[in-house]
């Protein structure tokens, strides 16, 4: 498998260093790996702040607030997808839980990831049982326990 990734950072309120981009880059590898997804596809990861995701998400969504992350299933040939993350909701909620803004982004990565794979908590509790379960065993395998 082969992940051709459009990683952009559209934000200057978290300092963006190279890392992260590694990050995301394990945590979408590590959810496909996890799926059994072994064709070749394409990604992109959006990296913002959170007045931009709460245009994002009062347009697409209709919500008039900022989210930690959005999802956008593609389905184009090998294109999986859009990925938007707000680095300044994902700092603030790395504080609030008390672990590392690396976790929270390798988090939001997977849960994202795994929605653009079909996956969506939001449906029942049997689905959203589902959905965190496999986020988990997904942070374990890249070693990003709480």
């Amino acid at each position: 498998m082969k992940v051709t990734y459009y990683i952009t950072n559209e934000q200057e309120k978290i300092e963006f260093v190279p890392e992260y981009e590694e990050l995301v880059k394990k945590a979408v590898e590590g959810t496909l790996a996890y799926e059994g997804v072994d064709n070749d596809c394409e990604i992109s990861i959006t990296l913002t702040d959170n007045e931009n995701i709460r245009e994002l998400n009062k347009e697409y969504r209709e919500i008039d607030r900022e989210t930690d992350v959005l999802s956008f299933p593609m389905d184009e040939d090998d294109m999986l997808g859009d990925i938007v993350i707000s680095l300044e909701k994902a700092k603030e909620q790395a504080e609030e839980y008390g672990h590392s803004l690396e976790r929270e982004i390798s988090f939001l990565c997977v849960h994202s990831c795994l929605h653009l794979l079909g996956y969506d908590h939001e449906t029942s509790e049997e689905d959203e049982k589902e959905m965190f379960e496999k986020q988990e065993e997904v942070l374990k395998q890249i070693g990003q326990i709480r």
